[in-house]
């Protein structure tokens, strides 16, 4: 009995869905980001209006003041839909759970001086609130915003600032007992230095405008908050007792320069769809910005002492380089 093998090539009647050919023009293979992205937002057959806004439907592109004529015009450069977001955060806390096991196998925490201690714990602590802040103001921009270009990315940003509130948890768990973590809400809550910038996470949290709520958290604080803790001080601490906190808080560095490369994609394209929307967009990062400089001069005070100035300097500096290449104006 003899059997022929044959390779027989079945061309498909169509390569994609009709609504994801229509934006990528004609019927051609696409990608599983732009599959899973496309053409999701809930647009029409609304039973009711929310009870708590009735002057807006459940989904409406009017919640805030950015105008869009394609809400599709959003892209994610990192092409994060859940299955390739999954995988790579897997393969981030896989490398963060190496570093936390490294630094407590060789007594690395226990070890570290006492002076650099107290700082790590006086400015990282606190931040555990300022992510919890993030994680909300990141879900609100996905259960608000429209078009699922914008607001996938949103929800994915939101649950990473909950890993990162977890991960800062364990830092001050690992280099000091379970009550350093009410001595840094104590902290949060009373010191001078902290109420700045809780005066603006609790402003953020009642911001009704979603993309400018998108603006202050994403682009003007985080893009000033994560220079200055994750890298000048961060190399300060190094400096001074090596690189022990700096392995613990690997993720937060990486997954800032990361999620960037989102942030100036996304604020690029709402700028470059009219003028008016770049006005708008300019005076929401200036409010914004100058709003996160006050509130991170007395932290970066704390820990950098003499040296906070200048720091605070160049941070500006680089943030003012920044937005001006994504076609704003300050």
């Amino acid at each position: 009995m003899q059997i022929d093998l044959r390779t027989v090539s079945i061309k498909p009647l169509r390569q994609t869905f009709d609504h994801v050919a229509a934006r990528i023009g004609g019927d051609k293979p696409a990608s599983r980001y732009q599959e899973g992205t496309i053409c999701l937002q809930a647009e029409a057959n609304f039973h009711y209006r929310p009870l708590w806004a009735p002057e807006y439907e459940i989904f409406d592109a009017r919640r805030t003041k950015l105008k869009m004529r394609d809400w599709y015009a959003f892209k994610d450069p990192r092409q994060f839909y859940y299955g390739t977001y999954t995988i790579t955060r897997a393969r981030m806390q896989e490398t963060a759970e190496s570093d936390f096991d490294f630094v407590e196998e060789r007594g690395l925490a226990a070890n570290y001086p006492e002076a650099a201690r107290k700082i790590a714990l006086e400015v990282l602590l606190p931040l555990r609130h300022v992510a919890w802040g993030s994680n909300m103001n990141n879900s609100f921009c996905a259960a608000y915003g429209f078009g699922t270009a914008i607001t996938q990315p949103c929800l994915y940003c939101a649950m990473d600032q909950l890993g990162i509130a977890q991960y800062l948890t364990r830092v001050g768990l690992l280099l000091d007992e379970p009550a350093a973590l009410d001595v840094a809400k104590k902290a949060w809550m009373e010191n001078w230095e902290w109420q700045g910038l809780r005066r603006s996470v609790e402003d953020m949290l009642v911001t009704q405008d979603w993309f400018e709520l998108f603006v202050a958290q994403n682009l003007a604080l985080d893009g000033l908050l994560y220079p200055l803790v994750y890298s000048h001080i961060d190399n300060a601490l190094s400096a001074q007792a090596g690189p022990a906190v700096s392995m613990l808080i690997r993720f937060q560095a990486e997954w800032y320069a990361e999620t960037a490369k989102w942030v100036d994609a996304s604020i690029k394209t709402a700028v470059a769809e009219s003028d008016e929307n770049k006005v708008l967009v300019s005076e929401w990062v200036r409010i914004w910005r100058e709003r996160a400089v006050e509130a991170l001069t007395p932290i970066a005070m704390h820990a950098l002492g003499s040296n906070a100035e200048s720091v605070m300097s160049e941070i500006v500096e680089q943030f003012n380089a920044r937005v001006l290449k994504l076609g704003l104006t300050l």
